[in-house]
């Protein structure tokens, strides 16, 4: 599918409906936190790895490509690896965001940019540029893997990720999911219990009986 298309339809869902349609998705940590709300991403994953240093950064961001979202293992280390500048930086070279399992810093200017980032923590400390590390490889961000190319989903709630099958696969489902949670909100905003829009006493009866049952919504 065209990422064009597949970032368009991704970018009317919540990441929480992409899980509902897959329990199995890789989902990060979720110390790993927005450093501003209300901002989506969704990109193709490109790995940086390194530690207490932001070389091999610079040189993922030299070669990054426009959707692309630079994922970092910065192996959880309490040290800023990116800032403001990498930031502005991705923003112009039309990048889709910034994930570090480590440290970012300068967060009162890299808020103003309206550019998706997130990382483990907020410190001023920033490493060095003296190492070389690899780019380009399955690293590990957030506790779970990610090859580059993989597809990565972000709101408020976290960080999603999928591999082209994956993607394949629950793309149709989460969207009708999302589309009946939608009708359900609207219906709850009109005074309507929630009770009455699921299946729940039925439900809860057959689970009392050890019987085979899923709670859904009837509307």
């Amino acid at each position: 599918m065209d990422f064009k298309i597949l970032k368009e339809r991704f970018n009317r869902l919540d990441t929480a409906c992409v899980c509902d349609a897959n329990k199995r998705l890789r989902v990060m940590d979720p110390g790993i936190r927005p450093i501003d709300q209300g901002i989506k991403m969704v990109g193709i994953a490109r790995t940086v790895h390194c530690k207490n240093d932001f070389l091999a950064i610079i040189k993922a961001l030299s070669e990054a490509k426009e959707d692309e979202v630079l994922v970092i293992d910065a192996e959880g280390d309490r040290i800023a690896v990116a800032g403001e500048l990498f930031t502005m930086e991705a923003k112009r070279k039309g990048l889709s965001g910034i994930v570090i399992d480590g440290g970012f810093r300068d967060v009162r200017q890299a808020r103003e940019i309206n550019f998706p980032v997130y990382a483990r923590y907020i410190t001023p400390m920033a490493g060095t540029s003296t190492k070389i590390f690899s780019t380009q490889a399955e690293i590990k961000c957030g506790g779970v893997s990610v090859s580059p190319g993989d597809i990565m989903l972000g709101d408020d709630d976290g960080i999603v990720i999928m591999n082209e099958k994956e993607v394949t696969e629950i793309l149709d489902t989460a969207e009708g999911i999302q589309q009946r949670e939608e009708r359900v909100f609207r219906k709850m905003k009109e005074g309507v219990s929630l009770i009455d829009l699921l299946n729940f006493t039925e439900h809860y009866e057959k689970v009392s009986k050890k019987e085979e049952s899923k709670l859904t919504f009837i509307i």
